[in-house]
C-alpha cells in the first residue's frame, strides 16, 4: 500500500494497514526549529540546518530523510509570495521584527524567543471606515508567481507516492479578523458595528476565493487535501458564541468550502483550536471533511465523545498526543500510554491521522519524541 492509498483510505473512512502520520505537512500540523535540532542530534542523524515553513511559528521543513526515516505518508505544497512582497527582518535592539504580505507587523526577542507575535494590526485604527477597508493593500492573489510551480510539485509528491496536501493563504477569514484589527476592536465590530465587521470580512472572504480558484484551477486534480484554518475556541468556551458564529462566519466558510468543493474532490481540513463542539455541526453542514488539531483536553471536546458523535462525517487528523502537559513534560512511558490511548480511541473504522495536538514545540524532549514515534509505529497496524 502507498502512503497516498493508506492516506485515501482513512480520509474515505476506511482501515487500511495501519494509521496514516503526518509531521510538517502544514502549518498546524509541524515542529519547531529547536525540537528538530534536537531530535535529530539525538538520534545521530546527520546536522541539518533546513528551512523555515513558517517563520512566526519558528517551524522547520523536515528533511526529507526525516520523512522517510518515519514514514510520514504527506507532503506539502504551498503557494510562493509572489513578487509584491519580500521578508526584511528589522533589528529592533531586543527584538526581530518584520511587517508580513496582509501588514502585519511581528517581533521577537532576541534572546529567548521561541515565536513571533503580532504588535501593529493594519486595522486597528479607530474609527475605521468601510471605504477605508475597501481600499486597503491586501496580498495581491491574481499574481501569477504565487502559482507558477504549484502543479509541478504536488505532481512531483503523486509521483512519489505520497498525499498532497495545499496550504492556504493567511489565516481564516474570522482569524484574520482579530489579526487585522486588533482582538478587542474585532470582537467589539462584531456585537456593534457589524457592517464594518461584515466590511473586512468579505475581504477576507475574497482573497481567498481568487487564491483557491487559482491553486485548484492549476492542480485540483493533484491535490488530496486543501488546508484551511480559523481558530473557533479557547481552552473553556469559543471565542464567539454560536450565533455569531452562525451569523457573521458560518456563511462566509460554506461559500469558501462550496467553491472548493466544485473544483475538487480533494477533502476540506479546517484547524480550529480550543473548545467549539457546539458548532462542530454546522461545520458538517458547510462542507469540512478533516478537523484538526482535535484538542481533546479543551472543554467538552473529548475524544471518545467527537468519534462517537462526529466520526461518520468528520477525520480527525491530530489528537495523536497531548502537547500542553504530556508530550513537554511527561516521561517517555507516559508519552507512550497516550498515543496507545488515542489510537485506540481515534483509528477504529479509519478516518484517522496520526499528528500531534497542534504543532511540536521547541520544549520538547527529544526521549519524548522517540517514545511518540516508537509507540505509534507499534500500535498504528490495523
Amino acid at each position: 500500500m502507498t502512503h497516498r492509498e493508506r492516506l485515501l483510505r482513512s480520509l474515505n473512512h476506511k482501515e487500511g494497514d495501519r494509521v496514516p502520520i503526518d509531521i510538517g505537512g502544514t502549518l498546524i500540523t509541524g515542529i519547531a526549529k529547536g525540537a528538530y535540532h534536537g531530535f535529530t542530534e539525538y538520534l545521530g542523524m546527520r546536522a541539518e540546518d533546513p528551512p523555515f515553513f513558517d517563520i512566526v511559528q519558528q517551524l522547520v521543513e523536515p528533511s526529507e530523510n526525516f520523512l522517510v526515516r518515519f514514514d510520514i505518508d504527506v507532503r506539502n505544497v504551498s503557494p510562493s509570495d509572489g513578487i509584491g512582497w519580500k521578508l526584511e527582518m528589522r533589528d529592533d535592539g531586543e527584538y526581530l521584527s518584520f511587517v508580513d504580505q496582509w501588514g502585519i507587523t511581528w517581533a521577537m526577542p532576541k534572546s529567548g524567543g521561541h515565536y513571533f507575535d503580532m504588535i501593529g494590526h493594519p486595522f486597528a485604527r479607530d474609527p475605521l471606515s468601510v471605504e477605508e477597508v475597501r481600499a486597503a493593500k491586501l496580498p495581491d492573489v491574481e499574481d501569477e508567481t504565487r502559482y507558477r510551480n504549484i502543479r509541478a510539485d504536488a505532481q512531483d509528491i503523486r509521483d512519489r507516492g505520497y498525499g498532497v496536501v495545499m496550504s492556504s493563504i493567511g489565516a481564516g477569514i474570522h482569524e484574520l479578523g482579530g489579526w487585522m484589527r486588533g482582538y478587542e476592536n474585532y470582537y467589539t465590530d462584531l456585537l456593534l458595528d457589524e457592517e464594518l465587521a461584515a466590511s473586512y470580512l468579505d475581504r477576507f472572504l475574497e482573497i481567498k476565493m481568487i487564491y483557491w480558484d487559482h491553486v485548484l484551477s492549476r492542480a485540483g486534480d493533484l491535490i488530496d487535501v486543501v488546508q484551511e484554518a480559523d481558530d473557533l475556541g479557547s481552552q473553556s468556551a469559543m471565542l464567539v458564541s454560536p450565533d455569531i458564529y452562525r451569523k457573521l462566519i458560518k456563511p462566509r466558510h460554506k461559500e469558501l468550502f462550496d467553491l472548493i468543493h466544485r473544483k475538487t474532490d480533494a477533502k476540506v481540513f479546517i484547524h480550529s483550536c480550543g473548545s467549539f463542539i457546539e458548532v462542530i455541526p454546522d461545520l458538517i453542514e458547510v462542507g469540512v471533511d478533516i478537523l484538526n488539531p482535535v484538542q481533546y483536553k479543551a472543554e467538552g471536546m473529548d475524544a471518545r465523545v467527537l468519534k462517537q458523535r462526529f466520526g461518520k462525517d468528520l477525520v480527525f487528523w491530530g489528537g495523536g498526543v497531548d502537547t500542553q502537559k504530556t508530550l513537554p513534560q511527561g516521561s517517555p512511558d507516559e508519552v507512550r500510554r497516550n498515543v496507545r490511548e488515542q489510537i485506540e480511541i481515534l483509528a477504529p473504522g479509519g478516518g484517522f491521522v496520526f499528528n500531534t495536538v497542534h504543532n511540536i514545540q521547541a520544549d520538547v524532549p527529544p526521549e519524548n519524541l522517540a517514545a511518540m514515534f516508537e509507540a505509534f509505529r507499534e500500535f498504528s497496524p490495523y
